[in-house]
């Protein structure tokens, strides 16, 4: 038997809520312990020490979770669309899901290996989850603009276009600065030493993070025209 839920926009709404409330509360109650300063710290240093290690170890395994299957299921509607457009191939497609789906691994790594625990393997997982991530929004963003204007509007394009930029951009710097940086730590002060890319990275990480956020944001639309079933069979409503 087929249990049928109408509509599927709810998957990537929760997505992006869930993750703007676990980068949001791990940095409220890590700047309340007095654990890292209020301004701009990395996204990990807000989730290194209890009390808010777990909170944000927790929220960030399931927002990996839940991006998992936003990217499954957008792998799905694709595919679904490309019967009948054929706009783009499939072994793009499935390639595109793999790439996010190494993204997902990445924010697990982050979230269990904690920053000064295990720094190396940390490090590892940031980065995968980081530039996997730029590369599966920019990816989107060109099937986005193949499958116009049956599929896709060109604003809506043009949008995920300009997030997937400003995110390509912003991980450069991001990952260039950190590499300057000469100590793991996360008790910032400003005028020490390696300060300045200490700031510099953590902004970019910001943008990117919530570049991803945005990103999947603008699929709440897509998702919300098609119904999905446990058989994996998807129609346009």
């Amino acid at each position: 038997m087929l249990c049928r839920m109408p509509g599927v926009a709810f998957v990537p709404a929760l997505l992006v809520s869930w993750s703007s409330a676990a980068f949001i509360i791990s940095y409220a109650i890590a700047v309340l312990a007095g654990h890292v300063e209020p301004l701009v710290p990395y996204i990990s240093d807000t989730g290194t020490k209890p009390p808010e290690s777990g909170v944000f170890g927790f929220m960030i395994n399931i927002s990996a979770l839940l991006a998992a299957i936003t990217m499954y299921i957008r792998y799905l509607l694709i595919e679904k669309q490309n019967e009948s457009s054929h706009f783009v191939r499939s072994s793009c497609n499935m390639f595109t899901l793999c790439i996010g789906l190494m993204g997902c691994t990445g924010m697990g790594i982050v979230a269990t290996f904690q920053e000064l625990a295990v720094p190396s393997v940390h490090d590892i997982g940031a980065l995968v989850a980081f530039g996997s991530g730029v590369v599966y929004i920019t990816l989107q963003s060109i099937i986005s603009y193949k499958s116009c204007p049956r599929w896709n509007t060109y604003l809506v394009c043009h949008i995920r276009m300009a997030i997937s930029v400003i995110s390509c951009i912003a991980f450069i710097p991001m990952i260039v600065f950190a590499s300057k940086i000469s100590m793991t730590k996360i008790d910032w002060t400003p005028g020490e030493k390696d300060y300045t890319y200490h700031i510099m990275s953590a902004i970019c990480e910001w943008t990117v993070a919530f570049g991803f956020i945005f990103f999947f944001l603008t699929f709440i639309r897509d998702f919300q025209r098609f119904s999905l079933r446990i058989s994996t069979e998807i129609h346009e409503e």
